[in-house]
């Protein structure tokens, strides 16, 4: 079966297991029990090729893990978990469970039980802040599974049951691509449907992909990845797809506010076979609690931060003398926190890196202090790009977002404006990046040159004389799409209608005079 029919059908699979499942349970709510039961089923299975893997190393072919005793088992914990970052005994294996699920009337304290041993199996280990809390959301005693124990139960055997039947193939061929590939049409699936609850938390793909090419051109590896608002995580795992993993040298670094997305964040590097010493993910706000000050600073920067979110701004004292903030002399305002998410991503760009952000519109052009704030990036010389996107590209909203694109070492002073906001297809109900698209915008920023109504470079001098306003619009002409007219031919056929209608109404009163003459007699 060709891998996009195989895709295919794994989408449609899922998309079955939420409608016969989901029942009462709001379908953004209902994600946590779905994608919990396929990490359990992806970290039992990594386990278990990992261990079957180094024992048939040394010659014993027909070892299978899963089918020691729990006893047997614990002679090799300490060095798996060094290796792996997590232990699983036999007996708590998703496979194991599963075939026993149905008649365990207690299912649910067994699953409650397995999930803090496997975290726990972690406690005192460099692993331990990579798995603590990452089964907090999978609550197996929740109403919202049913009222009663066996009615929870009843539902608990259905997951298991429908997430093992997922033909996700032998793990250690092609396993890692299905289990991602998964949880991404998950996300994708939940987000979409759940309108702002869910989609806040989700960057399309094609979106992410395009923000890892445009900081990794001319790159062939990176040091370090960063996203200051990682939410899901998949920014962050794009770079394993546009890069390899391998190639981002000493890891992926994240932070995210929102406790639950931060779990699933870890999740998904660990769906994405990303090892625990390869990833830091923070949890906490970014703006006034930074969790990476011995990390920074990052090559490659990618984040879709929360549009015009609140924040502490000017009522923090402390906040203006941050070296985050305070080399603008302002503050972002209370109200709007968009740019102060872009002056700590900047702040935290190492000199030869690239950030490329996802912002509201607004930015681009609002006065006060983000316009001071815009004053000193373009007199800096620290905006390398801004491109216009498409509307109704992302989950929870409809209106039309932009990219800056940052860089400490340009090799000129101008920005380039880059107009994609035709740039789309039309899919569902939504718009979407397709891949000529996103050429062609990637294409745009590498030339860094002029295209009629679709790209120009602009002097800063000409921005700063601008009053410092960075909207595309204002510097890329619209195409004029009206039809000419021919002023002559228009005169002439509008004198050729006056006739007519001179000669029509002389018809017609010269009828109604004959009507009269009849009547009259």
């Amino acid at each position: 079966m060709a891998k996009e029919q195989e895709r295919d059908e794994l989408h449609r699979t899922i998309w079955q297991i939420a409608n016969d499942l989901r029942g009462s349970v709001d379908g953004w709510d209902f994600k946590a029990y779905v994608l919990g039961m396929l990490f359990y089923r992806f970290i039992s299975e990594n386990l278990t090729s990992y261990i079957n893997k180094e024992e048939r190393k040394t010659g014993n072919a027909a070892f299978d893990y899963a089918t020691l005793s729990d006893e047997q088992a614990e002679y090799g914990r300490s060095d798996t978990v060094k290796e792996k970052g997590f232990y699983i005994l036999p007996s708590e294996l998703f496979v194991n469970v599963r075939k026993r699920a149905k008649d365990d009337g207690n299912l649910n304290e067994t699953l409650a039980r397995i999930f803090k041993d496997i975290e726990g199996s972690a406690k005192g280990t460099e692993s331990e802040n990579a798995m603590k809390g990452l089964f907090d959301d999978i609550d197996v005693n929740s109403k919202k599974l049913g009222n009663s124990v066996i009615e929870r139960n009843k539902q608990l055997v259905k997951i298991l049951d429908k997430i093992g039947d997922l033909k996700l193939g032998h793990f250690q061929d092609n396993t890692i691509d299905a289990f991602g590939d998964a949880y991404e049409f998950l996300m994708t699936m939940y987000a979409s449907s759940a309108g702002k609850s869910g989609g806040e938390f989700f960057t399309p793909q094609e979106v992410s992909e395009l923000l890892a090419e445009i900081t990794v051109v001319d790159k062939k590896e990176v040091n370090k990845v960063y996203d200051p608002c990682c939410g899901s995580g998949s920014l962050l795992l794009k770079f394993a797809k546009v890069l390899g993993k391998e190639k981002v040298r000493m890891g992926f670094f994240g932070q995210e506010i929102n406790l639950s997305t931060y779990n699933l964040c870890r999740i998904n590097m660990f769906l994405h076979d990303i090892n625990y010493e390869k990833f830091d993910i923070a949890n906490g706000n970014t703006l006034t609690e930074p969790k990476h000050w011995d990390d920074e600073p990052f090559d490659a920067i990618v984040s879709n931060p929360p549009y015009s979110i609140k924040w502490e701004g000017n009522d923090n004292p402390l906040l203006i003398n941050d070296p985050r903030f305070s080399p603008a002399g302002v503050l972002a305002p209370k109200s709007k926190a968009d740019l102060a998410f872009t002056m700590h991503m900047l702040s935290w760009l190492s000199t030869s890196g690239t950030a490329a952000i996802v912002e509201f519109p607004g930015v681009l052009y609002r006065g006060g202090a983000e316009q001071k704030i815009r004053k000193y990036l373009v007199d800096n010389n620290y905006i390398d790009t801004v491109i216009q996107l498409p509307p109704d590209l992302f989950f929870g909203t409809t209106i039309a977002t932009c990219i800056i694109v940052l860089k400490k070492s340009k090799k000129d002073n101008s920005i380039l404006f880059i107009d994609a906001s035709a740039e789309f297809v039309h899919l569902g109900n939504k718009n979407k990046l397709a891949e000529a698209n996103r050429k062609k915008i990637l294409d745009a920023f590498i030339q860094r040159t002029g295209t009629d109504y679709f790209a120009r470079l602009v002097p800063n001098s000409e921005v700063a004389a601008n009053d410092y306003n960075i909207a595309v619009s204002s510097y890329v002409e619209q195409e004029n799409t009206t039809e000419e007219v021919n002023i002559e031919e228009l005169n002439a056929h509008i004198a050729e209608i006056v006739t007519r209608q001179n000669e029509l109404r002389a018809a017609i009163d010269e009828i109604v005079a004959n009507l009269e003459g009849i009547a009259c007699h």
